[in-house]
């Protein structure tokens, strides 16, 4: 990799980026919907029903452009490419690793749709009704396997009528569910979700699983089989005191560890010093740090935990911000101020003002936050800043479990290799489709779906 100067510091990453004018944002509508149908009974298997529509391809591409800001001269790394749905489009082919192991949550969600949220001790009728897998991890790993991913879960459920329906359904979506442990007592974990359609807003009631899981209750030989020929462990901060015994283990055995920071938890420290890749909510970074700002927030996350290589904080319909660290040499490159490049990406995202998700990136120098002390931290890194896809009002569903489906899709591209460009871009359009179907997993696209093909 090229050393960096002031003058260079754009071609930095050109082995490393060459693709990423590439990095293509689809301009189709959702070509496949999937409900489900379930008997009255809730215990009938999901009847998928895909409808495709093709059309004929057109590729345009934007200019390149470049922009003078007062901090440094910045551009945008990926020119966005609108597409209407490629006919004949060829799949590219399977990452060589494709396991990966998830450790946390799996749960049946009863989902009500409903016109407006109830007023207290008020009655109402639901619009829709849907009985369908979740928890953060069996979510994710969903979304990776129908990527093209082979997931392997730890969890537990117990031996009922909820317990069997997750695992049928994770085991008819290509998941591996044989480390997930089953009691023969008990109750499995499940959640009660109202979904406001006037609001667009998802209120979930969850009840854990009992008995919970205990380190106990996993071998060191059934731990060795789930870590066995993974490429990368996933967690989502709960089940801590097993989860926490595996992700120290993956960490011995180097592999890397992705962390769903959704809030504080039980034991979160101990799972950030652990991660080399954090995907949070858009709270969590300040809540974790007690910065005054977002972006402070994750300069001092990427400082405090040495392991860290990006961290990510979605930002629901406003998309995500994500800083990553860089190994270049920091000789001659320009101090950005954090806050600084932040508001200039946004800026011009602002004036963009595209349909269809894209990514911004600033140039690869030294991010710095200054202290009121005048004290200064500085991070060898770049920001990216990516747009959600604008989803009309009217499109949108439920947006339960769209955080799960953008964090599979980041299991899939740390597998495949795909540049951050492309990563968030797949992201936001893997979570704008959920978004168009009730429940966590019903809108997830399959890797042969034309608009997933364009960005892995």
């Amino acid at each position: 990799m090229a050393s960096l100067s002031h003058s260079s510091i754009c071609c930095t990453f050109n082995s490393y980026s060459s693709p990423l004018h590439d990095a293509i944002a689809s301009s189709c509508c959702l070509s496949s919907r999937l409900r489900s149908i379930l008997c009255p009974q809730f215990v009938h298997r999901s009847l998928l029903l895909r409808i495709r529509t093709l059309t004929k391809g057109m590729i345009k591409r934007d200019s390149s452009r470049v922009m003078m800001l007062t901090m440094g001269r910045y551009s945008t790394t990926a020119d966005v490419v609108q597409h209407d749905q490629m006919e004949g489009a060829t799949v590219p082919p399977l990452p060589q690793n494709r396991i990966v192991v998830g450790c946390g949550s799996v749960s049946v969600d009863y989902l009500a749709s409903v016109e407006e949220f109830p007023q207290p001790d008020e009655k109402i009728r639901s619009t829709d009704l849907k009985v369908q897998g979740g928890g953060n991890v069996g979510n994710a790993c969903t979304a990776a396997a129908k990527l093209g991913l082979k997931p392997r879960i730890i969890s537990k459920v117990a031996n009922d009528v909820a317990g069997r329906l997750i695992l049928d359904e994770l085991d008819s979506d290509g998941v591996d569910t044989s480390h997930i442990i089953v009691s023969e007592t008990g109750t499995s974990p499940f959640t009660y979700v109202i979904v406001d359609r006037q609001m667009n807003t998802r209120t979930c009631i969850h009840s854990p699983g009992s008995p919970p899981l205990h380190p106990h209750e996993l071998s060191s030989t059934a731990l060795d089989a789930a870590l066995s020929g993974a490429s990368i462990a996933y967690f989502d901060g709960r089940l801590f005191d097993t989860a926490l015994i595996v992700a120290k283990e993956a960490a011995q055995r180097h592999l890397p560890i992705l962390l769903d920071a959704e809030r504080i938890r039980e034991g979160m420290d101990e799972f950030l010093v652990l991660a080399n890749y954090v995907v949070c909510s858009s709270k969590f970074p300040q809540a974790w740090t007690k910065a005054s700002s977002l972006p402070e927030a994750l300069l001092e996350m990427l400082f405090q935990l040495p392991q860290l290589k990006f961290v990510i904080a979605t930002l629901g319909a406003s998309g995500c911000v994500m800083l990553e660290k860089a190994s270049a040499d920091p000789t001659g490159c320009d101090v950005m101020d954090v806050n600084l490049v932040y508001d200039s990406l946004s800026k011009e995202i602002e004036g963009k003002k595209k349909p269809q998700p894209f990514v911004l990136s600033s140039r690869v120098g030294l991010l710095s936050l200054k202290h009121d002390g005048g004290t200064t931290k500085e991070i060898m890194g770049r920001m990216l800043v990516g747009t959600a896809e604008a989803i009309p009002p009217s499109e949108i569903v439920d947006t339960t479990g769209s955080g799960d489906a953008f964090i599979g899709s980041v299991l899939y591209s740390l597998c495949a290799h795909i540049p951050p460009e492309r990563m968030l871009v797949l992201g936001a359009v893997v979570a704008g489709a959920n978004c168009r179907a009730l429940g966590a997993r019903a809108g997830l696209l399959q890797r042969d779906n034309s608009r997933v093909i364009a960005f892995i």
